[in-house]
């Protein structure tokens, strides 16, 4: 191989993965850093790539296609791993990953490379994206390869070449953040029944220190897409930015799960997602308002299934196009708003309206309507429990028969 293209975060592995590159390989590695919302993560990233061994680095700016192409689709589709996990970090990879496969195209690379561990989900993604938009590619992948077992290996590997690291023996655990959350597993996170140490969140407050009053945020929908706060217009990255700031400050989006990771094993992980907290329980409210019932109890067994194309790194499958094509139609009447109140961690329903709801106030009331015939109700437990009536005549015939 004459040219790699690697997947760069300035984090530990990549880190190292350079200067590893080039010994193993005798390659020219192009770094590529992609811009999904680090935020400061980034300061120093190209002067760190090129003094460690990188002919150059792509710092491309992915934050927009991001959240509009990869987050949102996964937000209409209400999609949530194992009842709980919002895909931050899943989520991520295939645009980073596409992007990776056009760099190295453009630069005639022949192999890309990657810092995921022998144990991870993200191998799976960065590698299965890269098999569906050019299987002509190679992939390194590092752990998979070289001798270094541990991160306090890899830490001395670093320490040995004069690489600078971001991590050290004593904060082990590893963390991944963009626009959407930030993850942390690893090190002091392995043992399940300890508590994450205050310190380590970025996004949230801890709920206790959270403000004494509740905060109430109108957030608008149009066709499943969120598109403003209180009345005010955002566009796709400015809008989840506010919204990880507000929920961030009232300790809204901490999770801490066990999780089934597609290798088989099970693994520990802490994830805040304030922002995406809010948006997903407030899309989901107003589907409840504009779907019918019938399409809103099937998306709701798709859901689960999309989930998983996502955690498993399938999302250039035909199948996640044509779940891709259900959820878009069910989303034509998805607009309005919906009200959330933001208190001490908590993020719950207040109101919502649309001008497509199915919502009748007056075929719903307790009070005497025009649009509903309660006599009818009989007739219709008739036919809806025939085949109950049916059995318990057999089974009452069956015991007189004994």
């Amino acid at each position: 191989m004459l040219k790699v293209v690697l997947a760069y975060s300035g984090g530990l592995d990549t880190s190292i993965i350079i200067k590893w590159l080039i010994e193993k390989y005798h390659c020219e590695v192009i770094a590529m850093a992609a811009d999904v919302g680090q935020a400061e993560e980034l300061d120093g990233l190209e002067e760190k790539a090129l003094s460690t061994g990188a002919s150059k680095i792509y710092i491309e700016d992915l934050k927009e296609e991001f959240i509009r192409d990869f987050v949102f689709p996964t937000l209409k589709a209400n999609a949530l791993y194992e009842q709980k996990y919002l895909l931050g970090t899943s989520i991520a990879r295939p645009v980073i990953a596409k992007r990776m496969v056009e760099i190295a195209r453009m630069e005639g690379a022949d192999a890309i490379a990657h810092g995921c561990t022998g144990k991870g989900n993200d191998q799976v993604r960065f590698e299965l994206t890269a098999k569906a938009l050019n299987p002509q590619l190679k992939i390194i992948a590092p752990w998979r390869e070289w001798s270094i077992t541990s991160r306090e290996e890899a830490i001395d590997y670093a320490e040995k070449h004069g690489i600078p690291i971001p991590v050290t023996k004593k904060k082990p655990y590893s963390m991944d953040r963009n626009l959407w959350h930030i993850s942390y597993e690893g090190g002091i996170l392995e043992d399940p029944y300890r508590e994450p140490d205050e310190d380590m969140f970025l996004l949230t407050v801890s709920p206790e220190k959270a403000p004494e009053e509740p905060l109430y945020l109108d957030i608008q929908f149009k066709k499943g897409i969120p598109v403003g706060i209180n009345g005010r217009e955002y566009s796709p990255v400015p809008l989840v930015e506010e919204l990880n700031r507000l929920a961030g400050l009232n300790g809204v989006g901490r999770i801490d799960l066990v999780e089934n990771r597609l290798v088989g094993m099970k693994s520990r992980g802490v994830y805040e997602t304030p922002g995406g907290t809010v948006l997903f329980l407030a899309h989901r409210e107003l589907e409840s308002l504009t779907l019918d019932r019938d399409t809103m109890h099937f998306k709701e067994l798709i859901a689960p299934r999309y989930a998983q194309l996502v955690y498993n790194g399938q999302w250039y499958t035909p199948l996640r196009e044509a779940l891709d094509a259900f959820v878009e139609s069910t989303q034509q009447r998805v607009t309005g708003t919906v009200r959330v109140k933001l208190y001490k961690g908590s993020c719950t329903i207040a109101g919502r309206k649309s001008p497509y709801s199915l919502y009748l106030e007056d075929l719903a009331t307790f009070e005497k309507g025009e649009l509903y015939d309660q006599k009818d109700a009989g007739g219709f437990i008739n036919c809806f429990g025939l085949p109950m009536m049916v059995q318990g005549l057999l089974e009452g015939q069956l015991k007189e028969d004994k």
